[in-house]
């Protein structure tokens, strides 16, 4: 059985999911980033099973202000950092100080979700052999999720929570990539069960920077996760050296 198949399955055992995406395209373009799509295609046939799909790029998330780490001391995740309005913050638990100094922060609508969700799944691009910025940016700025129990001693509040990541790359570091982000998310406190994190990668020629290559890769992912990319025909016969580079993991 495939690490995909295992994914579906593991998901099929929960009530409520959310899917965060974090790879962009630029709106002109016309195009949605293949992990996007690929996470909407997963929630659409999963359609039995309560998934939620944010895409992070649209939302408007500050940067993290390095409270964790300041002259003073820690100061992430204090109880004066919590965010006083019940309607973006009804559990009363997002306690992060950009949230209070922009007002127009959006990282509530994911807090809000997550911490109503049974398992948490992060869809991410590889750039440069790491995780794309927008992910980054979240992660960070959700640092205050770890900071309470693990520096603050209080109660972790994702001890329920099961979280996983898709890693899509071209030709570099996708599988380090996914291992990295799920110690990540082990820090935080989630439960980081093997079957909810997958990686593809298109091949593992890493100095393969080939136009060709680019224009392949596209095709590839449709025929490995049995989708049909928007914008692009239906692959028919790829017809190229790349199919047997195809990861292992999806036959």
């Amino acid at each position: 059985m495939s690490a995909l198949q295992n994914f579906k399955d593991h998901l099929k055992t929960k009530k409520k999911v959310l899917f965060i995406a974090t790879s962009n395209r630029w709106e002109g373009s016309g195009e949605v980033a293949k992990s996007t799509q690929l996470a909407n295609d997963i929630a659409k046939e999963m359609e039995w099973v309560d998934i939620k799909v944010i895409d992070a790029s649209k939302l408007k998330i500050y940067e993290c202000e390095g409270n964790v780490s300041g002259l003073k001391g820690n100061n992430c995740g204090v109880k004066k950092a919590n965010l006083e309005d019940k309607e973006k913050n009804p559990s009363g638990c997002h306690r992060c100080w950009a949230s209070i100094n922009h007002k127009d922060d959006e990282l509530w609508k994911i807090s809000k979700e997550m911490l109503e969700s049974d398992a948490v799944v992060f869809f991410i691009s590889t750039r440069w052999g790491q995780a794309n910025g927008i992910y980054q940016k979240l992660i960070e700025r959700l640092t205050w999720i770890e900071n309470r129990w693990a520096t603050l001693g209080e109660d972790n509040i994702v001890a329920n929570i099961e979280a996983g990541v898709v890693v899509i790359g071209q030709n570099w570091n996708s599988e380090t990539v996914m291992e990295t982000q799920k110690k990540v998310l082990s820090f935080f406190g989630f439960k980081v069960p093997t079957p909810l994190s997958i990686w593809w990668q298109y091949t593992n020629e890493t100095d393969d920077e080939t136009e060709d290559s680019y224009k392949q890769a596209p095709y590839a992912f449709q025929k490995s996760f049995n989708l049909i990319l928007k914008g692009i025909e239906k692959v028919k016969n790829l017809g190229t050296k790349y199919v047997s580079r195809l990861r292992d993991f999806l036959t």
